[in-house]
Formats: structure tokens, sequence, C-alpha cells
């Protein structure tokens, strides 16, 4: 029996979205619900992770960084993921509150870009959220400083085996550098793939009067 490769699995369904494409009228009233529904396929399709997403951002001085985050929520208001408040993203959306997101779900020819601005969830959101984190995920949150030059990998385990003693008799406090953010957008662009790089793109892009629908050559 011939091997398959680990994108054969998903041969039907990248045929299927090839063939029927996307059209203006297949589009939902909102990009959330629109995004909604594409999440709910990829999870169906048995992607991965297909919360895994793209987050660039830029210094002040306009220098881009880009890397793979976890989407925690979404709801009308934007994207939420969560960071360690003093890393190297945090000091660029500190400097330049901006971002752009990206669903890379390439194994069924699916892909989802955001643009927006971004802004910090209060305090107590991102408490709440820490509170359901695993201890052991906790506690790395307390000892990472993350994106900072550390000497070795000893390095880290000394600073959990410090935290885990410190808390060891009560629950794991959220750190005050530690939270969430909102990615509010102001574009959403749904790529469908199709025969011949002729490629679907259509965008929801904020205006004035609401939320503008509209088709992108690709």
């Amino acid at each position: 029996m011939a091997e398959h490769g680990p994108r054969d699995r998903f041969a039907a369904v990248r045929r299927s979205h090839r063939d029927t494409g996307l059209a203006e009228g297949d589009l939902a009233a909102t990009w959330h619900d629109q995004f909604a529904a594409w999440l709910r396929d990829a999870t169906a399709a048995g992607l991965s992770d297909p919360t895994a997403m793209v987050l660039a951002t830029a210094t002040g001085d306009g220098t881009p960084a880009a890397r793979l985050v976890l989407l925690k929520a979404h709801d009308p208001a934007g994207f939420v993921f969560y960071t360690n408040h003093e890393s190297a993203k945090g000091a660029e959306l500190a400097a330049n509150p901006r971002a752009q997101l990206v669903f890379p779900w390439l194994d069924i020819d699916r892909q989802v870009r955001v643009a927006g601005t971004v802004e910090r969830l209060s305090a107590a959101e991102s408490a709440g959220y820490f509170a359901s984190r695993p201890r052991g995920s906790q506690l790395a949150a307390w000892a990472s400083r993350q994106s900072t030059v550390i000497a070795d990998r000893d390095v880290l385990l000394r600073a959990v085996a410090a935290r885990s003693t410190e808390f060891a008799e009560r629950e794991v406090p959220c750190p005050p550098f530690w939270g969430g953010y909102r990615v509010r957008p102001v574009t959403v662009e749904f790529w469908q793939g199709r025969d011949d790089r002729l490629h679907d793109r259509l965008r929801y892009r904020q205006h004035a009067d609401g939320w503008l629908r509209e088709r992108l050559a690709p």
C-alpha cells in the first residue's frame, strides 16, 4: 500500500473548498459570524491547532516582528490572546498598539487575515483567565522573564522551583506583568484557495457607516 503524506487526509476538504469557492452571497452578515463558522470548519476538519495564529507587531520606529500565539477568545469586539506585558511583543504593543493576525489554515486551503488596533484587557479579565490555566503554566508565567537572555535552561527550572515553593500553600496569583490583549479589527479578510491561483479574497472593512464587504484581486 502506498504511503500518504500528512496533508493527504485533508485532500477531500481542500478539493471541496476549491470547487465551491467563496462568493459574496456566502458571507455571513458580520465578520465575527463568518470567522466563527470558518473556525468551526477548521476544527471539524481536524487541524492540529486551528487557534494558532501569527501575531505581527512593530516597534515604535517600524521594525516588524512576528510569532505564533494562541487565540483564547473571540467575540464581536475582537480577538484575545495572553502574554507577558514585559516581553518583546508587549513592549512593541506599548509603543505601537496596532497588529495583524493570520490564521494559516493551509491544510484546508483557507486563511484569515486581521488588521486592527490593540488594547490591554483589564486586570480582572486577565486574572479570571489566569485562574483557569494549569498550575504548571501559572508557575511558568511567574518564572520566565520572557524575551530576556538567559544562561541556560537550568535558570528557568530553578526559577520554577522557587515559585513552586513560594506558592506551595496557596493558589498562584496572576502576575502583575502578565495579561491579555484584544485586537479590535478594522479589516478581516477571508482567503479561499482556488485553482490556477485565482483565489477568492473577500474582506470586511470598517467604515464610518458600518462594515463594507468587498472582493480583492488575488
